[in-house]
């Protein structure tokens, strides 16, 4: 890289990072705490990917959502899940028009998936059969009906919230959706303080709204930035094997692995844990991931890709814990 390219690389980072510092900045006019969530929603945003958010009710998870969607100019959608939601409720429907003349005619009419953002909300209240409507759509952002496709205009994200499966009323997401979730980011209660403040804001006259910081042109552009963030073949290595030792068949798992672990990580696992690293080192202001990123994405990117065995379901291991010790014991290098 000539110097006039480390220049230019430098300026697009520090660009990067007051972009960034101003959409956490209108976020945070609404939102109190959960740094670590929008944070995390953020990551999502910039992979091209989506985020599953889960806490009980109250929490703030659809207030954050709403923030976000008021802080980008982008087109926003909403869909409340419940038990009798349809398909075509959210991909749309074929209907038929007649015109003035009496012809008629087949037209389809689009359902809410079809915005940049989409907030699938309680989303584990819905039927399998609805919440699978959601597939084609993450994965390939396009909706299919009947012999047609549609393709959904970039950046498109979902931005589903869910409450925890001992809630009453809920269906467990079905492993190939829970799959196509960029990060999956735990909701917690608000401490004493951040609860004052959020009293201070939501009891008073004054009714606090975030104001757009980003169009769609700067989200595309930011997005692009990430794919071209360089990865030394070290810290690559590193979330390969990290996503290996997460495989009850696999060499390197360790004997709590084989005992509780059903299912390790699929490759999306190490796509995300990549993806994060890259866009945290950009937070950072730095042009390059390291092993420490990585490790800071290990929780929310592998979490709902780790599936307990029945004797970890039965043993009430807990997932969170189960990574944590496969980065205690996971080298920085590959012993020769």
């Amino acid at each position: 890289m000539t110097d006039k390219e480390a220049d230019e690389a430098r300026e697009r980072v520090q660009q990067f990072q007051r972009q960034i510092a101003t959409l956490r900045a209108e976020v945070g006019k609404v939102i109190v705490g959960l740094h670590e969530v929008v944070d995390g929603v953020i990551v999502c945003m910039l992979a091209g990917s989506h985020a599953l958010l889960e806490g009980v009710p109250g929490l703030g998870k659809t207030m954050l959502v709403r923030t976000l969607a008021d802080a980008l100019r982008l087109q926003f959608s909403r869909i409340q899940f419940t038990p009798d939601l349809m398909p075509a409720d959210i991909l749309g429907t074929t209907i038929i028009e007649e015109s003035a003349g009496g012809a008629r005619a087949f037209s389809f009419r689009k359902g809410p998936v079809f915005a940049n953002i989409l907030l699938a909300d309680e989303i584990n209240r819905a039927t399998p059969k609805t919440q699978s409507a959601l597939l084609e759509a993450m994965q390939e952002h396009r909706v299919t009906i009947g012999d047609t496709s549609y393709v959904l205009e970039e950046p498109f994200f979902v931005l589903a919230t869910q409450n925890p499966l001992e809630s009453e009323g809920t269906y467990p997401l079905p492993e190939a959706q829970i799959d196509r979730f960029f990060l999956k980011l735990h909701v917690s209660y608000p401490s004493r303080q951040e609860l004052h403040e959020i009293l201070d804001r939501t009891t008073g006259e004054k009714n606090p709204r975030a104001s757009a910081a980003l169009d769609r042109d700067t989200v595309l552009s930011m997005q692009r930035l990430v794919r071209e963030v360089p990865v030394a073949r070290h810290v690559q290595d590193y979330a390969v094997r990290l996503v290996e030792a997460t495989h009850p068949d696999h060499e390197s798992a360790d004997a709590e692995v084989r005992r509780f672990v059903g299912f390790g990580s699929s490759p999306r696992g190490a796509q995300a844990l990549l993806l994060a690293a890259k866009i945290r080192a950009l937070f950072d202001g730095r042009f390059a991931p390291a092993i420490d990123d990585v490790r800071a994405s290990a929780l929310p990117a592998l979490r709902h890709r780790v599936l307990l065995s029945f004797e970890g379901e039965a043993e009430g291991i807990k997932t969170d814990a189960l990574i944590a010790k496969i980065l205690d014991r996971l080298p920085a290098s590959e012993k020769a």
